[in-house]
């Protein structure tokens, strides 16, 4: 069992298994480098699947693109790793792992972002969710300024509301003269005598008269209040059918763009969480330049003089055969010329035999 998932951890480091066995010191440097690269393109897996889940709200798309994604990484984070070769040459090597970590840093950034905002799932519900009241507050203003029949209609009703009311407080103040008449209440508008009398009946009918001008002006305004209220109720109608078409665009602001957005801000407003987003993005990129940094800081070992041998052979045994293919291909064009120029030759020669011949016959 431990031989199978060291032969595994071998292979995602990208190690020549043939070349490794021949070098058991260098076996827990490579699997500790395998292990790396592996639980690197998991975490890319999740990372992916969560953003993508925040698209289609599904699990199979969203663990099918994860899951691909995740070879992805993994399979780039392994070319990375086995392409490095040890020279010895410090400088050199890392002039050759430069792009190789800038590389490896955007690859952070990509995995280390989607996790953030599972991390921060709370908050930026929060952030969110008041993002969405912001925007209903400004639908609704917008539908407001779309239907000004509204507010026309109820200035209406609040001036015959406006009318009835002067009208009662008019009736209230003869109200107030015919009851200080009646009781003998001395002021300047009445006389001081109790009882009924000329002044007190004047006040009366005037009272009268008052109430039954009141009632009609009630009626009379109340049909116009209660037309203008129908015409206003068809208003908010259409108004509330217009909002509830954009009602879900608003619930739908979910997304991956708005939860980065939403992240985005909470870390200009609150520096605890910015810092916490600095630490995980530096988690990240130490993860995925770990493997890296283990090639150039580890010694050359003994894999990587077998690896070295094994290419330089190579590199003879290809110039072995191209000056072996490049002799044969000589001597065969030198033998074709040979051949050719004497065949040229014999015929020029039968045909100046044969042209003297004429001549002298």
């Amino acid at each position: 069992m431990m031989d199978r998932i060291t032969g595994f951890l071998w292979f995602c480091s990208g190690a020549t298994f043939s070349l490794l066995k021949r070098s058991p010191t260098e076996a827990n440097k490579y699997a500790g480098i395998g292990a790396t690269v592996f639980f690197t393109g998991i975490l890319a897996a999740l990372a992916a699947g969560y953003a993508l889940f925040t698209v289609f709200h599904s699990i199979w798309p969203a663990t099918l693109f994860g899951v691909l994604w995740g070879l992805m990484i993994f399979n780039l984070d392994r070319f990375i790793v086995s392409s490095m070769r040890k020279k010895g040459k410090s400088w050199a090597e890392w002039k050759l792992a430069f792009p190789r970590l800038i590389l490896a840093v955007l690859l952070a950034l990509v995995i280390s972002k989607p996790l953030e905002l599972k991390m921060f799932e709370r908050e930026i519900d929060r952030k969110i969710d008041e993002k969405r009241t912001v925007f209903i507050a400004e639908s609704k203003l917008s539908l407001a300024k779309g239907f000004p029949e509204i507010q026309q209609l109820e200035t209406r009703i609040d001036t015959l509301t406006a009318d009835i009311k002067g009208f009662e407080n008019y009736r209230d103040h003869l109200q107030q003269e015919y009851d200080r008449e009646r009781f003998g209440e001395k002021t300047s508008s009445t006389t001081g005598l109790v009882g009924l009398g000329t002044n007190a009946r004047k006040r009366e009918q005037q009272l009268d008269a008052a109430q039954v001008t009141l009632d009609e002006l009630r009626l009379r305004n109340q049909i116009r209040i209660d037309t203008l209220e129908a015409q206003i109720h068809r208003f908010v109608v259409l108004r509330q059918i217009e909002f509830e078409k954009q009602q879900p665009g608003i619930e739908g602001f979910d997304g991956l763009a708005a939860r980065i957005e939403a992240l985005d801000g909470l870390t200009k407003e609150n520096d605890a969480m910015a810092m916490a987003n600095v630490f995980i993005l530096l988690l990240f990129v130490a993860i995925e330049t770990a493997p890296i940094f283990v090639k150039l800081i580890s010694p050359r070992g003994p894999y990587d003089e077998y690896l070295e041998l094994h290419e330089d052979k190579v590199s003879l045994f290809k110039g072995e055969k191209w000056t072996i293919v490049k002799g044969e291909s000589k001597a065969r064009v030198d033998y074709f010329q040979n051949t050719h120029f004497y065949a040229n030759d014999l015929q020029k020669e039968k045909t100046n035999r044969r042209n003297q011949a004429q001549a002298e016959s």
